[in-house]
């Protein structure tokens, strides 16, 4: 299956040789200069993937990771140039699912696009799906891939409803970073742990009564991450 992919990069010379490598690849591309006009074009032809440069004229990356979000659970990829600068934290809190830095690696920026796609695929796969889950007051249905708090629908993305199924069907075993970027992600010797404790941010967010005292998925120091199927 061909893989739609949405680049917004403003660089012309940036966008045109990924769009390049990336149809090599086998993906089928569109590009957009900035937020303000990747919005329409993604309204129009709902892309699998959209690969947002963090420093855009206008809205930048941040802004239009956002209005991504409130618009859909797409894939997003971002470009940044510096992975070790606030900027990765900044880009996955405001919505991305990974980064890649620039100048981007043809062969690994294909390779986490399709592990994004593997795993936006599995998340919607036909076939036995595990049974309802209860994490305290949060019910997980992995068959609709819905989640409800309370009684109350909550809108995660992909990456944050996976995050969450793989904790609670592994009830009080710790799951290292390393673990849950493979199994959620898809990602060995090049994942980067700061992807799972920003997502474990935005999961406390959403489901804790106060998620700086987490009781529903815990941090062992030193270990990684696990939750309890009791609740508090």
């Amino acid at each position: 299956m061909t893989t739609r992919v949405l680049i917004v990069e403003d660089d012309e010379n940036a966008r045109t040789s990924l769009r390049l490598a990336l149809e090599e690849d086998g993906n089928d591309v569109t590009e957009a200069v900035s937020a303000e006009e990747c919005m329409p074009a993604f309204r129009r032809r709902p892309s699998d993937v959209v690969l947002v440069d963090i420093m855009l004229p206008g809205a930048d990356g941040f802004d239009l990771c956002r209005e991504l979000r409130r618009e859909s659970d797409v894939p997003i990829l971002v470009l940044t140039a510096r992975s070790d600068s606030h900027d990765v934290v900044a880009a996955l809190e405001a919505g991305a699912d990974d980064y890649v830095v620039k100048p981007a690696v043809p062969k690994e920026l294909s390779a986490r696009i399709r592990a994004l796609m593997r795993r936006a695929r599995r998340t919607t796969a036909s076939g036995a799906a595990p049974p309802a889950l209860t994490l305290g007051d949060v019910e997980i249905e992995p068959e609709s891939a819905r989640v409800r708090r309370k009684g109350e629908e909550l809108s995660l993305t992909r990456t944050e409803f996976r995050l969450l199924c793989e904790l609670a069907e592994n009830p009080g075993r710790v799951l290292s970073r390393e673990v849950l970027l493979e199994r959620v992600w898809g990602y060995d010797y090049f994942g980067d742990g700061r992807l799972v404790d920003v997502h474990v941010r935005r999961l406390r967010r959403k489901l804790e009564d106060d998620p700086s005292r987490p009781t529903l998925i815990l941090t062992v120091r030193g270990l990684g991450y696990k939750v309890d199927l009791t609740g508090p």
